[in-house]
């Protein structure tokens, strides 16, 4: 009988040559032969390079026999039982081959040598033989090993043993007693472990009656120990899932006294695969979260919290509870550590808990604030004003009070974190109408302090539109009549400059007077740095800028696109204030004094004083508005001019703003959540497991080998077939039929290699001998490894495979060519290759990301690729379907904002994501050309590296040329 067994696992040589050209047959054995051991070493490290290249090398073995064999040296010893595993046993006719005789009682020496290190390394060497002739000569050695007074030699002298069980069973048919004997007299904890696991493989009843044995000391037992019987607890207790409430209070009972982190984490994964159970679940949780919170390792950490994750995603709702104890972790440094942390605990917060959720976080937040010095301190920060958000979009009860937590903090953030912060009051404005006027009065309080010009233009644009009682209005507009300081703002500006040059006048005048050594009480001379005295002049011109209130700072440091906002918003809050209040005199102060304001910062901007003259966008928007508010003092206005500027500047953006957030929601809410992944249908059928036959305890299967095994062979199904067809699609010719040699290649692209399955074909009448293919690349690829050389028979078949790294998705080429030796004497003989372009759409993936981490990426990524787009396609939306499909990037803007299929213009943003974590950003602006009906505009594509962008361009370029072809009906 013949144990079933998994195909052994060998072990991995490295080849530090790999493109080096290989030795001969003769001259492997001419080393080996008059070679000393360091030159039989390198020898032997060629022969297995080249062995497991495909080469075999018969013709070495008696060499290996007679000279490598009986050398005493140890690293000769280790490189030549790496040569067993690989050297073929059996001869052509499947048996024996005779040479191997002379191995066996090699191997039985070494098994019987006095150094432990080779009995060792030698029974190590027999769990990997699966020839049951070889096996036999050894069982007699390998059992008495077992009772070697060395544990090294006895652990695997116990592996030895249940592997020749599992090749052949007759050879060892009591070994289960064997097993049992040498584990009831054993003392070493590492020897066992591996009886254990050999026992509870072999026979379950006598692992399940050793377990039982030990577990009242089973919290003193060696964490190996316990490891292995956890492992043989979890296995068990889906085969007999009667005993499977036992197994639960040994692990409980395990997991309480165990110290060792590697027996925690196990005992908790085995509790979590074994009950589902509230109270279970949650106490496995919390040791996994205090051996997240323990460990230094951030690896572990963030193993530890993505099991955390799969837990709750299986179980909804049970892990509520434990929601401030997962945001312990976010004590660690590592960003990706907190961000895994911050999404469980989001995916758990609820009404009982937000409140004590929210206080800690504004701790957090507060430590950031602190310790603004540390490095990943604004990242951290991101993180946290992002999960705050997510929070106050959820509960209305804590909405207003998180708005006001991050206003506070809103004068230290960077830029992108204040604009996030307005923008999270933009939502929750629009969301919770019933907090719209506490929101409104705790902004403007907080604007003073608001040092971003983004940020602050977002903020404008909130009190515009939703300031609609009159205290609000004349409370926003109080607010823009003391940012823009005292008015006009050309001359108060130069008043102040004039002041500032008649004191620095009166400095000079002082100092020509005291001209002259200065002499000290103690009789020298004081000194003076110059340079010192320019930088107190820069640091006070600094601390005025400070000092200037918002509006005004941005106005004198060129920020006018801030100023057409202010123009924008002095319209809105007139028009509402005309349309809400009959107060005459108010409206029409109201008026004066916002064109005395647009006047002003117009007048300003062609001045010499401001850093960056006024740009002509933002002076015709601004005039707009002047003609806008001149206009409104015109008692004759039609009324149809009336409803064109409220839709205009009172409904229109209102309502824009309100489909993207319904839109935005929408997709938010779209996300499937734990509870929403285990709904189910309103008519589907309820089981009731009392009225179940005897399945009541079935536990529905190992989650844990269902990923080791998912990991292993990936996803079965119709895979295969699928694998099979698209082969088909990939294979090239490389070279012609008429050549002498027929090459094609079967291109398989795995996530961070290329694999070139060859088939060569001799097509002469003779032999082509020293037959070797070379092959090179350009680009991000690297050759592993060239197939060594050979000879081809008359029309005979060759299959090599070449492996090739890539490091990055840019375009790369594979070439190379064919060589072989001429007949009688002649000079060698070329066949070159078909160049091999590697697809660069099997590295890039469509992504998503949300706005602001787009316009974060794109400012900072500086390779830019602008490709003019001329098509003549039907319609905007076929060429940007042709664009996806070619470019393999997903589309980040909503479906309804691209318009009418037959719309004139068009305006998208597209993002992808490559296999090696490469980002690639493109904007695709085109329209349809009226006289021509071509569609013509631009993209523009932007990446960190510049050979993404140039790849992404020239597939974009190609699209053009494809869908430029003319299509023949005839000829």
């Amino acid at each position: 009988m013949t144990v079933e067994v998994n195909p052994p696992a060998y072990t991995l040589v490295f080849n530090p040559s790999a493109n080096s050209a290989s030795n001969t047959v003769a001259e492997f054995q001419k080393a080996l032969e008059k070679g000393s051991d360091e030159t039989k070493i390198d020898t032997m490290k060629e022969i297995l390079v080249t062995m497991l290249e495909g080469n075999p090398l018969p013709e070495m073995l008696m060499h290996i026999i007679r000279f490598v064999m009986p050398s005493k040296n140890k690293k000769l010893k280790k490189l030549l039982y790496f040569y067993w595993e690989i050297v073929p046993k059996l001869d052509s006719d499947g048996k024996l081959r005779h040479e191997m005789i002379l191995v066996c009682n090699a191997i039985q020496h070494d098994l019987q040598h006095p150094n432990e290190f080779i009995r060792g390394n030698t029974l190590r060497f027999l769990t990997k033989l699966r020839e049951p002739e070889l096996l036999e000569q050894m069982v007699p050695s390998t059992l008495a090993c077992l009772e070697y007074r060395h544990a090294y030699v006895r652990k695997y002298a116990i592996l030895a043993v249940l592997s020749i069980y599992k090749v052949s069973s007759h050879l060892l048919p009591d070994a289960k007693e064997i097993i049992n004997s040498f584990l009831v007299a054993e003392t070493d904890p590492i020897c066992k472990r591996n009886a254990f696991l050999g026992l509870s493989e072999l026979d379950r009843e006598s692992a399940l009656l050793y377990l039982q044995d030990n577990i009242d000391d089973i919290e003193g037992l060696d964490p190996l120990l316990q490891a292995a019987f956890v492992q043989f607890i979890r296995k068990d207790a889906i085969q007999t899932p009667t005993l499977k409430s036992q197994y639960c209070d040994l692990l409980l009972e395990l997991l309480t006294t165990a110290t060792a982190d590697e027996v925690i984490f196990e005992a908790a994964l085995a509790l979590t695969v074994l009950s589902g159970h509230q109270a279970v679940l949650i106490k496995a949780v919390s040791r996994m979260i205090e051996l997240a919170v323990k460990v230094s390792d951030n690896n572990v950490k963030i193993i530890v919290l993505d099991r955390i994750q799969d837990i709750n995603e299986r179980n909804p709702g049970c892990l509520e509870e434990l929601t401030l104890d997962i945001l312990r972790v976010l004590n660690a440094e590592d960003n990706d550590v907190r961000s895994k942390a911050l999404n469980i605990a989001m995916d758990l917060v609820s009404s009982r808990n937000i409140e004590d959720v929210v206080q800690l976080l504004k701790k957090e937040l507060q430590t950031t604030v602190i310790n603004n010095e540390k490095e990943k301190s604004a990242d951290y920060r991101t993180l946290l004003i992002k999960a705050i958000r997510g929070i106050a979009i959820r509960f209305e009860e804590i909405a207003a009070s998180i708005v006001s937590l991050l206003l506070d903090f809103i004068s230290d953030l960077n830029s992108i974190a204040a604009n996030g912060v307005i923008a999270f009051v933009k939502d929750v404005v629009q969301m919770y109408p019933q907090l719209r006027s506490n929101i409104l009065e705790n902004l403007i309080a907080k604007l003073e302090t608001v040092n971003s010009a983004k940020a602050y233009r977002g903020a404008l644009w909130i009190l515009g539109e939703y300031s609609e009682s009159e205290t609000e209005v004349q409370g926003a507009w109080k607010h823009l009549r003391q940012s823009i300081g005292e008015m006009p703002i050309l001359q108060t500006e130069l008043k102040k400059q004039k002041n500032t040059d008649d004191d620095k006048e009166e400095d000079e005048e002082h100092v020509s007077r005291s001209a002259g050594p200065v002499i000290l009480p103690d009789g020298t001379y004081a000194t003076e740095n110059a340079f010192a005295s320019k930088d107190n002049k820069k640091s006070s011109e600094t601390d005025e800028n400070e000092y200037r209130p918002p509006l005004r700072r941005f106005i004198l440091s060129g920020d006018f696109y801030t100023s057409a906002i202010l123009a924008s918003t002095i319209v809105k809050l007139v028009l509402r204030f005309e349309k809400i209040s009959k107060n005459e005199s108010i409206l029409n102060a109201l008026k004066a004094e916002g064109l005395l304001m647009l006047v002003s910062v117009i007048r300003v901007g062609e001045s010499n004083i401001v850093e960056k003259q006024i740009d002509e966008d933002s002076k015709e928007r601004i005039t707009t508005a002047i003609a806008i508010l001149m206009d409104e003092t015109n008692p004759h206005e039609s009324k149809a001019e009336r409803e064109l500027l409220e839709i205009a500047f009172l409904d229109a953006t209102k309502s824009s703003f309100k489909n993207q957030f319904a839109a935005l929601k929408k997709k938010k809410f779209s996300k499937a959540s734990p509870v929403k992944k285990h709904t189910e249908a309103i008519d589907q059928a309820i089981s009731f497991r009392l009225l179940q036959e005897n399945d009541t305890g079935t536990i529905s299967g190992d989650t844990i080998d269902e990923d080791l095994q998912l990991a292993i062979h990936g996803e079965q199904g119709n895979a295969a077939n699928a694998i099979s067809i698209s082969k088909l699609k990939k294979i090239v010719p490389l070279t012609g039929f008429s050549d002498p040699v027929y090459a094609e290649a079967c291109i398989t692209t795995n996530q961070f290699d290329v694999v070139l399955d060859v088939l060569l074909v001799n097509q002469t009448k003779e032999t082509l001998k020293n037959f070797h293919v070379k092959f090179a690349t350009l680009g991000d690829l690297k050759i592993v490894e060239n197939p060594p050389a050979t000879n081809v028979v008359p029309h005979g078949f060759h299959k090599i495979t070449v492996t090739v790294k890539v490091s990055s998705a840019d375009t790369g080429v594979i070439f190379g060519n064919i060589i072989y030796d001429g007949g009688h004497g002649q000079d060698a003989r070329y066949v070159i290759l078909n160049d091999v372009h590697v697809e660069l759409m099997d590295y890039i993936k469509p992504a998503s990301t949300d706005d602001e981490t787009f316009r974060t990426m794109w400012n900072a990524f500086e390779w830019e690729n602008k490709i003019s787009v001329k098509s003549k396609l039907p319609s905007l939306h076929a060429y940007l379907r042709e664009l996806v499909k070619g470019t393999n990037m997903g589309i980040l803007t909503p479906t309804d904002s691209l318009g009418e299929e037959d719309c004139r213009f068009l305006c998208c943003n597209l993002y992808a994501r490559s296999s090696f974590g490469e980002d690639a950003l493109a904007n695709l602006c085109i329209e349809k050309d009226p006289k021509t009906e071509n569609v013509v505009g631009y993209v523009r594509i932007r990446s960190k590296g510049q050979g993404l962008a140039l790849s992404l361009g020239d597939r974009v370029a190609l699209i053009a040329k494809q869908t430029g072809k003319l299509n023949l009906s005839h000829i």
